[in-house]
């Protein structure tokens, strides 16, 4: 039998499910002499299956020329033997299947394990120097609901793949060129005067408000480009304090004019020359992305000599290689597919190995109310902005609600059970189960208990516990999944397990007064951990784990 490893289960070590994993891996590898297999170790859906179930003999069987279940008979005897007293038994299931049950005391040492730091995430092996653009709404209105999906979206994907070993910086890229910024002061000249809005201006309240902004300010209706950048630059104002009220703190605002006035967009266009993949036709300036992959050639200069939104874009692109982002993430809106196949061409275009580039297309929301949608428009100026959503139903439940299903499905915000303080509410059941533990600590420390570092020593482990253990287990692999995935909507899955998990726990075990050598202590520290684990998956989302409710 092996030494057993600093970090196996059991162990102070951190992860105990890692340590487990790795108790079976080296079994299998011992066993077949195979030091690069890596067989698999899953929770088991049902307890009749056992704790956790490995393929391992099935992985083997193949270069051994030795039937399945022949191999699981011998590699369990191993397993039992590694594992000791932290093995109930092992049993063969279906075509080759090592169904482990676990004892009571790795169970008790996986809440000691828990609680010294089972819960720390690794980081990656190769961590990556990561630039996320997101939201980038137009600065011609107020941000809507709907931009709060992106927002969301885009600051729980940074705060994951930080949390994995990251480093990744933020951007909103601010539209203020173009002839929506002249239908914008156009808009807001026009209501200066108390004439309506161009067909194509904006019609909202909130530009009549600039308006009278700018007369306060001496800026004339005449004045367009003055009214132009003094209107983009109070709706980035309010842009920014949305989202810093919504928690999202961008680590910049790139103005698509600067890629002008700084002469980016030439520079950009040039290194596309310098690599050989433009041509000219027609007196226009093309770049060959059929050749990576596009359907078709794209324009990057008219023939009258002026950029292409492309061109811009590819522009900026580049200008984020040129600061040394070896991989690009864009958050965009449900109308931009077709755009992701020639930026991805345009910058395979640029030569430089090691980029990657990924598009995330976020679908619709839509608000219910009374069973009813709520359609938003912002040149119509029937919207929702954000600020109304966070007035009504606040951050929090805003941010769950809208970060619950995967991105690539239209979500239905349902306001009435948003508002409401029940089990039904799914962000109110986590925050919920999380005040719970609070107060459970609370009353601890006033009756002078402690949470205790050592598990009891005889007395069995409820199968409620186990369960709500093993889904603490999971944390480190879920943050990896949901990170490497970019896929937020897992964190909130496993939070609710987690509560769910723990609601479980409270009703069917005694935690105050447990009777018992060391089983209140041991339950204290559960909720303990349980609680962190709760708080810290909500931190992950940039919601709040509330002490009271």
């Amino acid at each position: 039998m092996s030494e057993p490893d600093p970090s196996s289960p059991g162990q102070s070590g951190p992860d105990p499910a890692s340590g487990l994993r790795d108790a079976v891996t080296a079994a299998a590898r011992n066993f077949s002499g195979d030091q690069s297999l890596r067989p698999s170790l899953e929770s088991s859906p049902r307890p009749e299956m056992g704790d956790y179930s490995s393929n391992a003999a099935m992985v083997m069987s193949k270069s051994l020329g030795r039937p399945p279940r022949e191999v699981a008979a011998e590699l369990s005897a191993l397993i039992e033997a590694d594992l000791g007293d932290l093995l109930d038994r092992t049993e063969i299931a279906g075509p080759g299947f090592i169904n482990l049950f676990l004892a009571d005391e790795w169970y008790r040492r996986a809440i000691t394990s828990l609680a010294d730091g089972g819960w720390k995430v690794p980081p990656v092996e190769r961590p990556e120097r990561i630039l996320v653009e997101s939201v980038s709404a137009n600065p011609t209105g107020p941000l809507t609901a709907a931009s709060g999906r992106h927002a969301a979206h885009g600051d729980a994907i940074t705060r994951l793949l930080r949390a994995t070993g990251h480093e990744v910086s933020t951007e909103y890229y601010v539209n203020d060129g173009g002839t929506q910024i002249e239908n914008f002061a156009a808009s807001i000249a026009a209501r200066m005067t108390g004439a309506e809005p161009p067909e194509d201006g904006y019609r909202g309240e909130y530009v009549s408000g600039l308006a009278d902004r700018a007369g306060a300010e001496g800026i004339g209706p005449d004045e367009l480009e003055l009214l132009a950048r003094a209107g983009v630059g109070w709706m980035v104002e309010s842009i920014r304090a949305s989202l810093i009220r919504f928690g999202v703190e961008m680590d910049g605002f790139f103005s698509e004019r600067s890629l002008y006035e700084e002469g980016l967009v030439e520079r950009g266009i040039e290194r596309l020359r310098e690599a050989g993949h433009t041509f000219e036709q027609d007196g226009a300036l093309w770049l060959r992305t059929s050749e990576f992959g596009d359907d078709k050639d794209r324009v990057l200069v008219r023939s009258g000599g002026e950029p292409t939104y492309f061109g811009a874009d590819v522009a900026y692109h580049a200008d984020k290689v040129e600061r040394g982002f070896t991989r690009l993430i864009d958050v965009l809106g449900a109308d931009h597919h077709g755009y992701i196949a020639r930026m991805a061409a345009a910058i395979q275009s640029m030569e430089r190995p090691g980029i990657s580039f990924e598009v995330q297309i976020l679908q619709m929301i839509h608000l219910i109310e009374g069973g009813r949608r709520t359609k938003m428009s912002k040149r119509a100026g029937d919207i929702v902005t954000l600020d109304e959503l966070l007035d009504d139903i606040g951050s929090d439940a805003a941010r769950f609600f809208l970060l619950q299903r995967s991105s690539d499905r239209t979500m239905d915000l349902d306001l009435d059970l948003a508002r409401s303080q029940s089990s039904e509410n799914p962000v109110y059941y986590v925050q919920y189960a999380h005040a719970r533990i609070q107060s459970i600590l609370r009353k601890a420390a006033g009756s002078g208990r402690e949470c205790g570092s050592d598990g009891p020593t005889r007395v069995a482990v409820d199968p409620s516990e186990k369960a709500l253990i093993e889904r603490l287990l999971d944390y480190p692999a879920e943050v990896h999944e949901a990170a490497s995935r970019l896929a937020p909507h897992r964190i909130c899955a496993y939070a609710t397990e987690v509560a769910a998990a723990y609601h479980a726990f409270y009703r069917d075990c005694q935690v105050i007064g447990a009777e018992g050598e060391g089983l209140e202590a041991s339950r204290l520290n559960l909720c303990r951990v349980t609680g962190e684990t709760i708080k810290r998956s909500l931190a992950l989302l940039g919601i709040s784990a509330p002490d009271r409710m």
